[in-house]
């Protein structure tokens, strides 16, 4: 497959099938215009299974008068985002003594709450999963989650299936549910989202067209091609605008086993406004610049220990910051990752030996990791206690060496803006592992 040299194939950032979260998918192409240097990434066609959907690095060819051919539909196009949103702002809750517990911390005797009430935003929720399978034998999707054992996630803030997050909110601590169906995060199946159109018409080279190659329309959405048949002197091509796993649910038999508050240290306090530390929860908060913040979020989330991730934008002066605003260097901010985790399992220690693995010698570049060049893509050690900032700076002094100079900053940790919501576990959407543990390689741009 041979991709065609069309300006907007070339230019234009393709948002795979897993991407398309909002209503307009064009718009979000839009958004990731500013750094088409180096995002430009397609699919070509549909592997034979589903489980080994990936990636490719060919670009889709684009038809660019397709927009008006969809205009006669008369349909709305409207998907399902295969994982939640980040939500920023954990709900407030106000315990009584019918809803909450006393246990103590292993660790330090610090007083930890555990919920006997159903779990809210934001919490920190522990669930066994007794039974996960596919509905349907002969079309089986790998999980790219861990679906066995005790497993953690902090409730509408990602990693897992919408459907599941759903279900875990309605339970309270020690409740199962048997026999459930969770959607498997690419919506019901849509028969309108199918049509014909004659090739013939199109300004494309039809030879390079093949059952499962995947089209990008004018408009920005992406179709299948599912059939291809001659009639007279038309080309009839059948297109499918459905993801090729819409309509896969799983069943579920789920177990609820405990809820817990979230740490509320956000940002860095400092010893002068009291003691910084969070002690109404055993998790803490940890936040990283790592440049392009995709590849990095995906490695914390497949480190045990982990529990939540999410991508924003800190360390600069406008409030609430757009990608494009941030793509230009101007706002000040630095794209970051934000990491709550459990220090029984992941110390701090690890997280950072995590982080400057990553950055490699960038450690030594200023305002660079890889390719990525500006003050957005800047490294950085957020801290949000002094003992954060202790440990990070004797690591990363030990990465001081003879003529060169470590520009890798140490700071307190400020406002963290969420970066919207087709930014997060972005490369898990995109179809990469984010088990505990996995061990492929990480591709940053497909």
């Amino acid at each position: 497959f041979m991709p065609l040299p069309l300006p907007i194939a070339q230019y234009s950032h393709t948002i795979p099938y897993s991407m398309m979260i909002t209503k307009y998918i064009f718009s979000a192409i839009l958004l990731l215009s500013c750094c088409a240097a180096h995002h430009v990434h397609a699919w070509s066609s549909i592997p034979s299974s589903p489980s080994t959907l990936h990636h490719r690095t060919q670009r889709s060819i684009v038809i660019p008068s397709a927009t008006t051919l969809l205009a006669n539909i008369g349909r709305s196009w409207s998907t399902t985002a295969l994982f939640l949103a980040v939500d920023n702002a954990a709900a407030a809750s106000s315990l009584t003594a019918d809803d909450e517990e006393e246990c103590t911390d292993n660790n330090d005797d610090a007083t930890i709450i555990t919920l006997t009430r159903k779990p809210k935003s934001g919490d920190i929720v522990t669930f066994t999963l007794q039974r996960f399978q596919s509905t349907d034998p002969n079309s089986i999707v790998e999980p790219l989650f861990d679906t066995t054992g005790t497993l953690q996630l902090r409730l509408n803030h990602g990693n897992y299936l919408p459907g599941l997050h759903q279900m875990l909110s309605t339970m309270t601590p020690g409740e199962t549910i048997t026999g459930s169906t969770v959607d498997a995060g690419y919506g019901s199946y849509n028969p309108q989202l199918v049509f014909e159109i004659d090739a013939t018409q199109l300004q494309v080279d039809t030879s390079l067209v093949k059952i499962g190659t995947m089209l990008a329309m004018g408009n920005g959405m992406e179709v299948r091609v599912t059939k291809i048949e001659e009639d007279g002197e038309k080309l009839m091509w059948t297109l499918d605008g459905n993801h090729p796993l819409a309509g896969a649910s799983y069943e579920v038999d789920v177990r609820l086993d405990a809820v817990e508050e979230a740490p509320s240290n956000w940002e860095y306090v400092g010893d002068d406004e009291g003691d910084e530390t969070d002690t109404s929860s055993k998790y803490e908060v940890a936040t990283f610049g790592l440049g392009c913040f995709w590849g990095g979020e995906l490695a914390y989330q497949r480190l045990p220990g982990v529990v939540s991730t999410a991508v924003g934008y800190t360390q600069g002066e406008k409030v609430n910051p757009s990608y494009e605003e941030v793509c230009t260097g101007t706002t000040g901010h630095t794209e970051a990752i934000q990491v709550v985790y459990d220090p029984n399992v992941a110390s701090y220690r690890s997280l950072l030996h995590l982080a400057f693995n990553r950055l490699g010698d960038d450690i030594y570049k200023q305002n660079q990791v890889g390719n990525d060049r500006g003050t957005q893509y800047r490294s950085g050690i957020y801290y949000h206690n002094e003992e954060q900032r202790k440990v990070a700076e004797e690591l990363l002094e030990s990465y001081a060496v003879a003529g060169k100079e470590v520009f890798t900053e140490v700071k307190a940790s400020k406002v963290f803006y969420t970066a919207e919501e087709y930014h997060q576990q972005y490369l898990l959407k995109g179809g990469q592992s984010g088990k505990k543990g996995a061990s492929e390689s990480i591709r940053c741009y497909g």
